[in-house]
């Protein structure tokens, strides 16, 4: 495989090397946070996405793939904008995948509709992250998917006032509002509502808000990562567990990639679309894959997107015999299906977004391991915002 990291600057060079067969390869450009605070996303993606293709002879249809990587460092969406127009005009890639974030997504959107370029969203959450262009087809999730089953899930099991703390950003907002509506819609009550900043957010008062409103349970979603384990810890510190105030949220925040640093995470539910526990034969390879790829590191839901992207493309490829042009290969991604780590995906015809199933799960210890053991399962689950569409 090669691989061109330009944001240290260092050219990986893997299999067959000369110009004739360069002008033959796949260049797919791949714009992720690989430095900052949001790094981790880029690694686990980009992990992904090179498992997949060591294991297909690095070739995604029939040809050949150079992956391109830029950081554009997280949240900053002019960085993102450049690294993409450089892949565009400099390196002249064919198909733009990654985008760990959705302001990232947000201002690329446009350069692919302009260039005509299929771009594979391999992580940005927002709803509407699909309609920014035309040629973007997403193998991760929308936010509202994988709220709705929480919501449901605990006025179905005895928790009717809830206080909701979200990060305030696209995501943030979408999780917001779809769990507010599910759970109302269910017959529960929001008792309080309240954003928190994007950047190392201090959580103390936010959580002293919480703890005396005396609500049945705290549903948060904050970006993947340290946030989540800083409020879990502030969650247990002020004592909020004590008084019995439940703690739900969206998969993110118990997410493999921080879960072993979660020791107060037991007991803890949430709704996803990926845990590495999935009880699949496909998903124990994809496991025992990873592990020994990236060892002491575990595989989580970027990964698997970043991995379903290059199968994505891949069969979009052997659908079109190899055009990667935009118009070809968006008509050959609508209805793709296919069975992934994570269960049987779909992308639907009409929005380009992935269809799949979501698990309600709760954190165990699993032989000497905390997991997501997953318990319920709502079937090829839409985005609920665009199903009503």
């Amino acid at each position: 495989m090669r691989i061109r990291k330009t944001f240290v600057a260092v050219v990986l060079a893997f299999g067959v090397t000369g110009a004739a067969q360069a002008a033959e390869d796949l260049k797919i450009g791949m714009v992720l946070p690989m430095s900052g605070p949001f790094a981790s996303y880029g690694e686990q993606i980009l992990n992904g996405a090179r498992l997949y293709l060591e294991q297909h002879d690095n070739k995604l249809g029939d040809r050949k793939v150079e992956l391109i990587v830029k950081d554009d460092t997280g949240v900053a969406p002019a960085v993102s904008r450049r690294a993409a127009q450089e892949l565009i005009n400099r390196d002249k890639v064919e198909v733009l995948a990654g985008f760990g974030l959705t302001p990232a997504a947000f201002s690329v959107g446009p350069l692919a509709t302009q260039a005509k370029m299929p771009m594979v969203v391999m992580n940005a959450a927002t709803s509407s992250v699909t309609e920014k262009s035309p040629y973007i087809v997403r193998t991760s999730m929308a936010l509202p998917q994988i709220t709705a089953p929480i919501a449901t899930w605990a006025v179905k099991n005895g928790i009717k006032r809830v206080y909701t703390l979200v990060a305030d950003y696209g995501p943030g907002h979408d999780a917001e509002k779809q769990f507010i509506e599910s759970f109302t819609e269910a017959g529960g009550e929001i008792v309080g509502q309240v954003r928190t900043p994007v950047g190392n957010p201090d959580f103390a008062p936010f959580l002293q808000r919480i703890k005396d409103s005396k609500p049945d349970a705290v549903f948060l979603f904050v970006p993947a990562g340290e946030q989540g384990v800083s409020f879990l810890k502030g969650y247990q510190e002020r004592g909020l567990a004590d008084e019995g105030i439940k703690l739900i949220s969206t998969g993110d925040l118990t997410d493999e990639d921080v879960l072993d640093a979660m020791s107060a995470a037991e007991g803890v539910m949430t709704s996803f679309h990926y845990s590495e526990a999935h009880d699949s034969e496909l998903n124990k390879q994809y496991v025992e894959s990873y592990y020994k790829a990236y060892p002491g590191k575990r595989p989580n839901f970027m990964s698997v997107a970043g991995y379903d992207g290059m199968k994505l493309i891949d069969e979009v490829l052997k659908k079109t015999g190899g055009d990667a042009s935009g118009d070809a290969f968006i008509t050959a991604a609508k209805g793709l299906s296919w069975e992934s780590p994570r269960g049987p995906v779909t992308i639907d015809p009409d929005t380009r977004d992935i269809v799949q199933d979501i698990y309600v799960r709760e954190v165990k210890m699993v032989d000497g391991k905390l997991q997501n053991v997953e318990f319920d399962r709502l079937p090829q689950f839409k985005d609920p915002v665009k199903a009503k569409n």
